[in-house]
């Protein structure tokens, strides 16, 4: 999830964000209606299924996730935003690692592979956005070092429980035209002694393309830049965009360091980038 416009990467001032004319209210009203009902009719139904899974698998999310990915692709495939996956996700105990671009991440992220986005505490209460993070089952952190712990071993119990989070080590968000270097400090929790030996982190490289005639920068949602304008934007847009994501081998963490898994990471996700 974005850091918000209170902790975000500055290093540009944003484009101007295009005012909907005409066809591009009535994409939004078409578009947004059907996010809307889809997003709704897939909380309704995503909680008797996460009932059933409780009792039959535990914390396990063995349809709940798949399920979440469905419902992120029917998202796109209504807002028009091509999309297109390279790579094989991961098999075996794990984490994945991206770049970050945009409130679009939610839906084009899940949509390559099941994860539960991890986020700042902060973000359950963004109206609108704290729907999809209950949606998608985000792991929430508090930047407390007396819970420090505490969140490493709830952490720690996702992982061996199969769930796929998914970090953002460049700890804000940018204008999908860049990778920024990783914060080595965000891959500690990663070398916690309570998970799997065996356990590897995918690097996933999430590359936007603006609309013909629009500015390069169209999808990138960081700085100031309020999400309300730039949302009516994404959907009043004709025709769309699209976005290549890339999955990367996956990273042994036996005998690495904080450092080591951060600079390796940071090259695949950058090599993404070099392709197009």
């Amino acid at each position: 999830m974005s850091e918000g416009a209170s902790a975000t990467w500055r290093g540009e001032e944003p484009p101007p964000i295009p005012r909907p004319g005409p066809l591009g209210w009535v994409l939004i009203a078409l578009r947004g209606g059907g996010i809307v009902l889809v997003l709704a009719l897939g909380v309704l139904l995503i909680l008797p299924i996460r009932f059933a899974e409780r009792l039959l698998t535990g914390p396990r999310r063995p349809v709940t996730g798949p399920w979440v990915q469905g419902v992120c692709r029917i998202c796109l495939w209504i807002m028009g935003l091509k999309w297109q996956r390279q790579g094989v996700p991961m098999r075996g105990s794990g984490a994945v690692v991206a770049n970050h671009s945009s409130w679009l991440d939610i839906f084009v992220l899940n949509a390559a592979m099941p994860v539960f986005f991890v986020s700042k505490a902060e973000v359950a209460g963004w109206p609108g956005i704290n729907i999809l993070t209950r949606v998608t089952d985000t792991h929430f952190v508090t930047r407390d070092p007396k819970l420090a712990r505490e969140q490493a071993e709830e952490f720690a119990a996702r992982t061996r429980a199969g769930h796929r989070l998914l970090f953002f080590p460049e700890g804000t968000s940018t204008d999908g035209q860049r990778v920024l270097p990783f914060k080595p400090t965000l891959f500690q929790g990663f070398l916690d002694p309570g998970l799997p030996e065996t356990l590897t982190i995918q690097p996933m490289s999430a590359h936007y393309h603006a609309p013909r005639g629009r500015d390069p920068r169209f999808y990138g949602w960081w700085g100031d830049m309020d999400l309300g304008p730039h949302l009516l934007a994404v959907l009043a847009q004709y025709p769309q965009g699209r976005v290549t994501v890339r999955l990367h081998d996956p990273i042994p963490v036996a005998g690495e360091t904080r450092k080591t898994l951060s600079a390796a990471a940071e090259t695949a996700i950058r090599s993404g980038f070099d392709r197009d």
